[in-house]
C-alpha cells in the first residue's frame, strides 16, 4: 500500500515501492508494509496492491506507525495536530520520543506496555485515556502486527482520538442523571411523607383528609411512572430500538380526548380551538405513541404559551398533518435549532426538558417529520406530519 507525506529519509526504494516511482504530491512517497488495518489488498497493483493510494493525512484520527525497530515510519497530520508535533520531525525517531505518553497516574506508557517485549501472544492495547506533555488527554489504542502469531512485532500501529466527543456524551449522561434525581426527589418525598403520616396517625384523620392524601400519593406515583417511561423512551430512541405497533388511529378523536382531559383538569374550554379539515386519510400508527406526542405538545403549549391554543388537523400530500399553535412569547430564533434536543426548556415553568426530544424521536420512528416555527400571533408553532402507512401484514 502506498501512503504519501510520511516517509523515512532515503526510503525511495523501501518496502512496497519500486525504484523509480514518482514522489507523492506532498513529498517523497513512503511505503507502509502490507496489512495496515482496514485496507484491502489486491495483487498486481502498484505498491502493496490496494487498487487505490491511501494518504494517511486523509484519516480523521491520528495515525502513527512504527517499524520492527520502534522507529516511526508514518505520522499523519491529525497526529501532528493532537500532539503539537511536526510530522517531519517525528519520522525516524523512536516512538516513545515521538509519542511521550503517560497514564493518568503519571507513569510512562511505553515502559508499562513494552510492545516489543513481553508476551509474544499479545495483539495490542485496547483504547484508553492517556496524557500528552502538558496534560492534554487523548484516547489511544494500539495494534501489534506480527508476521506469525507468536513471532516478534514487525509493526506497531497506534491510533489517537480526541476526547471531546466522549466528554460531551459523559456530560449528557451526567445531566440526565442529575435531572432524573431532581425530578424523582420531590414526588418520592411526598409519597413517603404522606404514607408515613397515614400509617402512624390513621385514626386521627377524617375520611376526606385520608382521600386527599391518597389522591396526592396517587398523583405523585403517576408522575414517577411517567418519568420512568420517558427514560425508557430515551434509551430506546438513542439505541434505535423504539418499536412502533401500528393500528388504525382516529387522529381527530385523539386530539379531542386530550383537550377534554385538559379542560377536566382546570383549563378553560374556550382556550382551545380545534379545526379538522376532512376527509382525512387513513392513519396507521401506534396509538399510545400518538397520545405521547399530542400530550407533550398540548402540555407544552398550555404551560409555556398564552392565549388560545389552536390545533389544526388536515390532510397532507404525505399523510396527515397536525399543527399546535399558541399565542405566547414564542421561541427565540437563536433557540429554534435546540428545541428538540435534550434538556431544552423554553421557560422556567418546570418540566424535565425531555418531552420534545421524545416527541421528535417518536415522530421519526413513524417515518414522519416535525418542525417548529412562529405562529401568526407570534407564539410557538409545532407541526408534525405522519405518513400514510399500514401494518406489515397488510403490505406483504
Amino acid at each position: 500500500m502506498t501512503v504519501g507525506t510520511n516517509s523515512l529519509p532515503g526510503a525511495a526504494a523501501g518496502a512496497g515501492q519500486r525504484p523509480g516511482d514518482a514522489p507523492g504530491a506532498h513529498g517523497p512517497t513512503a511505503a507502509v508494509p502490507e496489512g495496515l488495518p482496514g485496507v484491502p489488498h489486491q495483487a498486481g497493483a502498484p505498491g502493496a496492491g490496494t487498487g487505490f493510494a491511501l494518504d494517511p493525512d486523509d484519516l480523521p484520527d491520528g495515525l502513527v506507525v512504527a517499524d520492527h525497530t520502534g522507529r516511526v515510519v508514518c505520522f499523519n497530520r491529525a497526529a501532528g495536530r493532537m500532539t503539537a508535533t511536526d510530522p517531519r520531525q517525528a519520522l525516524g525517531s523512536r516512538i516513545d520520543r515521538a509519542l511521550p505518553l503517560e497514564d493518568l497516574e503519571g507513569r510512562r506508557w511505553w515502559a508499562l506496555t513494552d510492545p516489543y517485549g513481553g508476551l509474544a501472544t499479545r495483539r495490542g492495547q485496547p483504547e484508553r485515556n492517556l496524557l500528552l506533555p502538558g496534560g492534554r488527554e487523548v484516547l489511544v489504542s494500539a495494534r501489534y502486527v506480527r508476521t506469525h502469531p507468536t513471532g516478534p512485532v514487525s509493526r506497531l500501529v497506534v491510533t489517537l482520538r480526541g476526547t471531546e466527543a466522549r466528554r460531551r456524551t459523559e456530560r449528557s449522561h451526567a445531566e440526565l442523571i442529575a435531572t432524573v434525581a431532581h425530578e424523582l426527589r420531590s414526588p418520592l418525598t411526598s409519597v413517603k411523607g404522606f404514607t408515613a403520616t397515614l400509617l402512624a396517625k390513621w385514626e386521627r384523620f377524617t375520611d376526606d383528609q385520608k382521600r386527599l392524601m391518597l389522591e396526592t400519593v396517587d398523583a405523585d406515583a403517576n408522575r414517577v411512572t411517567r418519568l420512568i417511561a420517558e427514560l425508557l423512551d430515551i434509551s430506546r430512541i438513542d439505541s434505535g430500538r423504539l418499536e412502533v405497533r401500528r393500528q388504525p388511529v382516529d387522529l381527530a378523536a385523539a386530539v379531542g380526548r386530550h383537550v377534554q382531559a385538559l379542560t377536566a383538569n382546570g383549563q378553560a374550554p374556550e382556550r382551545f380551538l380545534v379545526r379538522v379539515c376532512r376527509p382525512l386519510p387513513d392513519l396507521w400508527a401506534d396509538p399510545d405513541k400518538i397520545d405521547q406526542i399530542l400530550g407533550n405538545l398540548l402540555e407544552n403549549a398550555v404551560r409555556h404559551g398564552d392565549g388560545t391554543v389552536t390545533i389544526d388537523v388536515s390532510p397532507h400530500e404525505k399523510g396527515t398533518a397536525v399543527t399546535v399553535t399558541d399565542e405566547g412569547p414564542g421561541i427565540p430564533e437563536e433557540s429554534m435549532g435546540r428545541v428538540f434536543t435534550r434538556f431544552w426548556r423554553g421557560s422556567k415553568r418546570g418540566g424535565t426538558g425531555l418531552g420534545l426530544y421524545i416527541v421528535k424521536g417518536i415522530v421519526e420512528a413513524h417515518g414522519g417529520t416535525i418542525t417548529v416555527g412562529r405562529g401568526p400571533g407570534g407564539g410557538a408553532r409545532f407541526r408534525f406530519i405522519l405518513p400514510v402507512a399500514a401494518p406489515a401484514y397488510l403490505t406483504q
